[in-house]
């Protein structure tokens, strides 16, 4: 049998100066049997393959064998002869190994390298994909400056990003369902030919449509720039040498390294061994796939055992990934928060509706004109739509999450902070969050072969590792730093195995300078002992275990080193014991959690002796577990299984979990998640992904893995719990600044609402036009648009400023419930409502000399007073109520506001008490107005203050009565969901 080369390979090898008879000695080398062709060129390997798909396949793969095997061969032929030329090695210039027309890195647009015979430029080029051909050619990695060329001609590799543009933004904030019942206002204003009233609407839909857009679009900068602190680096070879960067400077043809734990950065050709890989984000599939030297491993699948290098095939919008963003970006799916939102608006709108209905019906019937009547109910409809809701509540949670990236808590999904808010059981990993993961060697080395020291079994530990690269993990730090690595200088690795979460061991074939070969392995005990099968092992065993134990009591930790012997048997060589002790602040932090209302389970893969060490230093109890009792994923479908609650009362009760594996973690949170509870889990590995996505707050740890980054909604840029519990704290203050403005927002819209409703019905100024009044006084009351407006856009201007406020911290989890909130906003609301009710009762029975008003010695107001003092009225009890609102279920004065809501607070009351003491005399709308201070008594703004004042007192008084009927009697289940703020827990950001 005779090799046969392809033709397309043969004329690269020319190209590069390689014979055909040095090519067949070469791909005999790299272990290519000759036999593998006949004399008529076919693969001798179809003898027993029968189907076409079979011998396509495998044609393929034999031939893609021989190119690499061609290539590698021309490419050394052609480097030795430019280092005979240049005098050293690596001078030859990059775009020299490119055909002649393409040294400047140029593509054609099909992404082929240009076929056929000869041309103008020179000799035929082959029919290689440009990416397969730059990247079989540089085995050395790029250089820096043709990696920048080839940049210029890709782009950066990233994912085409969906961006609205901004002026699309704008208009969204114009044609949103609020928005467009202002649109129905002003379309409403223009029939009946109101210009003014409809100037004033029109101004309003800009104003507010302006400041949505503000607040909008810095939310979505500051998400997006606290998301570009989490971009994905890749560990690419540049210039000869593995350098760490940014993965989105990747370029076709670079050459990375694919390790467990990470995301695959591009589409990439893996170049040697083998590796597993996640790629249910792409396929679905929920098994790892295995790919061989050859195959195409894809951008947004993640590495989940193995170490290869492999080389950049596509990167960016070329990737099929990237081919397909478009699909994968689908509308994003609604948060809680969302959801709560739309149900009040529904809800408020249909009262507002219905009551402006009904007012409208009524003053019909009263003889009212058709103008006058819809003009007044359209607009006292568009005041009591809560028309800035959503966007206080986005500004709010995008201010939340740039305090908690200050405190080390980078916020990938905004609505993760309400969330959090409302967790009420944390799942932690132990190592490096509970623990320093920083290992101590300890003196005391257990040891089962004769002849063996602390001193042998650190070099055998060594071996077991990269130890002639930087260590990977802290027990690779621990063994590099205590081992003697000078006397492994001449010891060859010939096989790696690295760390597996599935496995929990390394293992290493290595070749003494001697000659001996064996293979050394380091793991856990548990995972070792496995390995010893031979009755001559039971002693071994034993005494290995009862060492396990006597040291795990103590909350020592070990790692177990074995070797093969000369026949290939493991056999145990020692123990080396170490130990990771909690962070100084662990037990605090715990302590304070519990303090909140959220209890802390420790799940570790760690021998349950360690654990149970561990969580007695912490105070978490001693009900700690293995993994034999808790559920497993059905071996058939791998989902959880049918009886996973049956598990439940297990799961709850038990403070921590030992000796996992990642589908325990998975089941846990999916088990607590079921059974009520908010969970979050924190993770670090690649085996934590599934469990940081599935849990409610998934928190990946400082350190963490692409894969854990990717999977979490919160990722710590600090290590230890302590981040985390501070990032609780500082979610349940965003949630209260939310669930104050929401209060505030329901009671305000009460107040407008049902105020001007009741007033209509029931109060008709021109019963009480005293004799002699020169003023119309209309037979029902309402006030100008204007006036109405500024009521609004002082309100809403002011609201923005509650993301800033100061607030304390429920000392339980937080959770929403809109019966409770609807009728703690009816308290106040109510209230409001009724001092309004009752102040124009008195306003317009001012001239009865037997009334209230007359009882003070006061003189009459004309209708003009009474409709400026009835706006500073509304006004200053809009105001007040926000403060009332934002202090919960205790009084007003237990929680300062922050100085920025004061201020806030402060100017717009000082407006209005402005504009209604200077507004002029006129007849905005038909109906008179005056400035307070224009006329006697000059000090009428003052007694409003001060009537107000002593309202906000009833009203306050009124809420917190609200709230204690609800909890004595438990309505609603207040008692589940609402929860104590004390204010000497409070925490200003």
């Amino acid at each position: 049998m005779a090799l046969v080369v392809d033709e397309a390979t043969k004329r690269m090898a020319r190209m590069l100066g390689a014979e055909e008879a040095e090519i067949r000695d070469g791909v005999a080398e790299e272990g290519l049997s000759s036999s593998f062709y006949d004399d008529t060129g076919r693969p001798s390997l179809f003898v027993g393959l029968q189907s076409d798909d079979d011998r396509e396949h495998q044609t393929k793969k034999t031939m893609n064998y021989v190119k690499q095997a061609t290539i590698k061969i021309a490419l050394e032929k052609q480097r030795s002869v430019s280092r005979q030329k240049s005098g050293g090695y690596g001078s030859m210039e990059t775009s020299s190994l490119l055909p002649q027309k393409f040294k400047s890195g140029e593509v054609m647009e099909e992404g082929k390298v240009p076929v056929g015979g000869e041309t103008e430029q020179g000799p035929p080029k082959l029919s290689l994909h440009k990416t397969r051909t730059v990247s079989k050619l540089h085995s050395e990695g790029l250089t820096s400056e043709f990696a920048a060329e080839l940049l210029k001609k890709f782009g950066r590799n990233e994912l085409p990003e969906k961006k609205k543009p901004k002026w699309l933004i704008y208009i969204e904030q114009l044609i949103a369902p609020m928005p467009c019942m202002i649109w129905a206002a002003i379309a409403i204003e223009i029939a009946i030919k109101s210009w003014p009233d409809m100037a004033i609407l029109l101004g309003i839909q800009f104003m507010n449509a302006s400041l949505s857009y503000y607040e909008t679009t810095k939310a979505g900068d500051a998400v997006a720039a606290l998301k570009a602190s989490l971009k994905p680096v890749a560990h690419v070879k540049r210039d000869g040498k593995f350098v760490t960067m940014d993965a989105a400077l990747l370029v076709p043809g670079d050459l990375v390294l694919l390790g467990a734990g990470a995301a695959i950065p591009a589409d990439c050709i893996v170049n040697h061994g083998t590796i597993d890989v996640d790629q249910a984000a792409l396929t679905g599939e929920s098994l790892p796939v295995t790919f061989y030297k050859g195959d195409s491993v894809k951008m947004g699948s993640t590495v989940v055992r193995g170490e290869v290098e492999g080389t950049v095939e596509c990167t960016g919008a070329n990737t099929f990934f990237g081919r397909t963003a478009a699909l994968l970006q689908g509308g994003d799916e609604s948060s809680n928060l969302d959801k709560l939102l739309m149900k009040i608006m529904i809800v408020l709108v249909i009262l507002s509706m219905s009551l402006c209905g009904i007012a409208f019906g009524y003053l019909l019937a009263s003889g009212e004109h058709v103008r006058a009547a819809l003009s007044f109910t359209v607009v006292l409809l568009v005041a009591s739509i809560p028309i800035a809701i959503e966007i206080v509540c986005t500004t709010t949670l995008a201010l939340g999450s740039r305090e908690l990236a200050k405190d080390g808590a980078i916020v990938s999904r905004l609505a993760a902070i309400e969330d959090m808010a409302g967790m009420s059981i944390l799942c932690s990993d132990k190592t490096g969050t509970l623990t320093l993961n920083k290992m101590v060697i300890q003196q005391e080395t257990p040891t089962y072969a004769k002849g063996e020291t602390q001193y042998t079994i650190l070099r055998y530990a060594a071996m077991a590792s990269k130890w002639n690269e930087p260590p990977r993990d802290a027990l690779d730090t621990l063994v590099h730093s205590c081992a003697d690595l000078a006397s492994l200088r001449d010891v060859k690795q010939t096989d790696y195995l690295p760390f597996d979460p599935t496995i929990k061991r390394t293992e290493a074939t290595v070749v003494l300078p001697r000659g001996e070969t064996f293979k050394v392995t380091k793991g856990a005990p548990h995972i070792i002992m496995q390995l010893l099968t031979g009755p001559e092992n039971a002693k071994v065993l034993a005494q290995c275990e009862k060492d396990v134990e006597g040291l795990g009591a103590r909350g020592i930790r070990s790692l177990a080193v074995g070797k093969t012997n000369a026949q290939g048997a493991w056999e145990m060589m020692g123990l080396l014991t170490f130990l990771d002790p909690p962070r100084p602040d662990t037990k605090a932090t715990i302590d304070q959690a519990r303090d909140f209302g959220v209890e802390v389970k420790m799940i570790t893969g760690d021998h349950l002796l360690i654990a149970k060490e561990t969580a007695r230093q912490l105070g978490m109890g001693d009900n700690i577990r293995d993994a034999e009792m808790l559920p497993k994923l059905d071996p058939e479908t791998k989902k959880p299984p049918a009886d996973l609650m049956d598990h439940f009362q297990y799961v709850e009760e038990t403070s921590g979990f030992a000796q996992v594996f990642p589908e325990h973690k998975f089941l846990i949170v999916e088990v607590l998640r079921k059974g009520g509870y908010k969970t979050g889990m924190t993770g670090d590995g690649v085996n934590d992904a599934p469990a940081l996505k599935r849990a409610d707050v998934g928190v990946a740890v400082q350190g963490a893995t692409d894969a854990a980054r990717a999977a979490a909604d919160i990722v710590l840029t600090k290590p230890g719990l302590s981040t985390i519990v501070t990032a609780i704290v500082v979610a349940r203050i965003v949630f209260g600044r939310m669930t104050s403005f929401i209060t505030y927002r329901i009671a305000a819209t009460l107040q407008l609402l049902v105020f001007f409703f009741v007033a209509v019905l029931t109060l008709h100024p021109i019963e009480f036009q005293p004799e002699g009044d020169d003023d119309n006084w209309p037979a029902f009351f309402h006030m100008p648009v204007l006036m109405l407006m500024l009521i609004t856009l002082l309100n809403d201007g002011t609201l923005i400023s509650i993301g800033y406020d100061t607030v304390s911290p429920s000392t339980t989890p937080d959770k929403w419930n809109l019966r409770v909130l609807f009728t703690v906003s009816a308290a106040l609301g109510g209230v409001a409502c009724l001092s309004s009710l009752l102040l124009l009762w008195v306003a317009l029975d001012s001239w009865n000399p037997h009334g209230l008003w007359g009882s003070f010695g006061l003189a009459g107001l004309s209708y003009a007073q009474v409709t400026s003092m009835i706006y500073l009225k509304v006004s200053i009890s809009d105001f007040l109520t926000l403060f009332s609102a934002r202090s919960g279920d205790d009084f007003f004065w237990t929680n300062p506001p922050s100085k920025i809501l004061l201020v806030a607070a402060t100017i717009a009351c000082s407006l209005s008490t402005l504009m209604a003491n200077i507004w002029p005399a006129s007849y905005p709308d038909g109906i008179p107005t005056i400035g307070l201070a224009r006329l006697p008594p000059h000090l009428l703004s003052l007694y409003v203050w001060l009537y107000c004042l002593a309202c906000w007192v009833v009203q306050d008084a009124a809420k917190v009565g609200t709230y204690k009927m609800l909890r004595m009697y438990n309505v609603f289940g207040v008692n589940d969901v609402v929860s104590l703020r004390k204010a000497d827990v409070s925490i200003m950001v």
